[in-house]
């Protein structure tokens, strides 16, 4: 081997050392880095003209593609199903646990109460009011209930709209990263840094909509949901939403009032069902599944809240059509308008002296012109078993079995806090899946020991490179002085 040849050898050594040794400062300066994928150097054996040695090709990306995958569609499942578990929880917490102040079934109770003190002091204006008060309270929990729900669709729509912002640009950025990779490697320029920022947006991407990566040509992907949706293969697409400024509970995604999503302009299947299981189905599935199935049940205590008091059996003194103590605004019940009564349910205004009314109508009657005999106590014991005798319920959204309108409420907690635990247990689960599935792409990620490792070889490396170019310079010296 000629001097040259060796100077040449050496010569290549020390550059592929120095190239290794940046790598590895590279990696382990981004050992916690999210998205990044471990760096390591490429090298091919240089043969011709009797020169030889070594040539940086290049440095490769280790990633393991199948758990980046299922990592980030348990990403999605996650934010499914805590989306849908804190609206449940939200909701189980509004009507409150049995037993707790101010909660549903607690005010329930006080109207009994109040009805059966009633009957043992007839004459007694203030037990009078105090039924008064009691029926108040109730109308109004269920006023502010409805309307809670009602926002929560509110505020369903906006994340959707914030969600759906956010996909677009991180969609367009996906564009952008995948002409710059193309074009970067086809000039021959390393290009994991830009590899590094695209699956950082792709995974903040998959937290809305779970999505699978599909490689093209030249170092691109494509992203296609896992309902078959292709948000890029190319242009990215552009995903359309229109929110709503307000939310009443007759606006409904199948009648049109409420927004669905697009894709490049073309309104996807019933109910999203190509972008179904992130944090944006979530939402839909809280605005037109979850909040509409509360909305309808508590419609439904309000309405046969209603029913009780108008039957004539409870109170004689109702003329057909009239309303009886509670009312839709001030109307008799209607059960073809159902829908949103729980929002319109009021206290008859003819048993509320601050409406003109009189609180002897709650033990005469609501039709009562005059005052009755103070110790009749018919119309209370009446009105009390109305309330606590088991009948079929008016609607059968909740139930079809014989309740109580206590026992009414109670089934109506009983199946939100069934639906939350049930969707908290799917949270915990893909909550452990997520964490497994992260440690495990942890463990695959940049490993400090072997790093350390490559560098105390590629300090030998280049040493012994060093020795080489060290000796051929004595050798030269040498022939120089002779």
């Amino acid at each position: 081997m000629s001097i040259t040849s060796s100077l040449s050898n050496a010569l290549s050594g020390l550059t592929a050392a120095s190239r290794g040794a940046e790598i590895v400062s590279s990696n382990v300066a981004n050992a916690l880095t999210e998205g990044y994928g471990t760096r390591d150097i490429s090298l091919t054996a240089r043969f011709g003209g009797g020169i030889g040695g070594v040539s940086v090709v290049g440095e490769t990306r280790r990633i393991d593609a199948g758990l980046l995958s299922d990592r980030r569609l348990s990403d999605a499942n996650l934010g499914n199903a805590a989306g849908q578990a804190s609206y449940l929880s939200k909701i189980e917490a509004m009507a409150g646990l049995p037993g707790e102040d101010g909660s549903l079934t607690d005010l329930i109770a006080d109207l009994e109460a109040s009805y059966l003190e009633a009957t043992a002091f007839p004459d007694s204006e203030p037990h009078q009011q105090e039924i008064l008060n009691n029926s108040l309270n109730l109308a109004n929990r269920l006023n502010d209930m409805s309307d809670m729900v009602q926002q929560q669709r509110q505020i369903a729509d906006r994340s959707i709209n914030d969600q759906v912002n956010f996909l677009n640009a991180a969609l367009k950025q996906v564009e952008s990263l995948n002409a710059d990779i193309q074009s970067e490697s086809l000039s021959g320029v390393a290009v994991s840094g830009l590899l590094d920022q695209r699956q950082q947006v792709i995974d903040s991407i998959s937290e809305l909509v779970p999505i699978r990566e599909v490689p093209r040509a030249h170092g691109r992907v494509a992203l296609l949901t896992t309902g078959g949706a292709q948000l890029v293969d190319g242009p990215a697409a552009v995903i359309g939403f229109s929110p709503s400024n307000t939310i009443v509970p007759d606006m409904e995604l199948s009648a049109g009032s409420l927004s669905g999503l697009t894709i490049n302009g073309r309104a996807l299947s019933e109910n999203n069902r190509a972008m179904d299981g992130g944090a944006i189905a979530a939402n839909f599935a809280i605005r037109d599944e979850l909040a509409v199935k509360t909305q309808a049940q508590l419609d439904s205590m309000a309405l046969d809240l209603m029913s009780r008091f108008e039957d004539s059996a409870v109170d004689p003194t109702l003329l057909p059509g009239d309303a009886g103590l509670f009312t839709d605004n001030g109307s008799a019940m209607d059960p073809s308008m159902e829908l949103g009564l729980a929002a319109r349910i009021s206290v008859n205004d003819a048993v509320n002296p601050n409406s003109g009314g009189f609180l002897f109508r709650i033990r005469d009657g609501i039709g009562a012109v005059t005052a009755g005999s103070v110790g009749d106590t018919s119309l209370l014991q009446a009105a009390y078993t109305a309330l606590t005798q088991p009948s079929v319920p008016a609607s059968s959204t909740i139930s079809s079995q014989d309740q109580s309108v206590q026992s009414l409420a109670a089934e109506f907690l009983s199946q939100v806090t069934l639906e939350k635990y049930t969707q908290e247990n799917t949270q915990s689960f893909a909550q452990s899946r997520n964490l497994s599935l992260t440690a495990l792409e942890l463990q695959g990620g940049v490993d400090t020991d072997e790093q350390m490792q490559k560098l105390l070889l590629i300090e030998q490396a280049y040493g012994a490179n060093a020795r080489v170019i060290q000796t051929i310079d004595d050798l030269i010296q040498t022939l120089i002085r002779i």
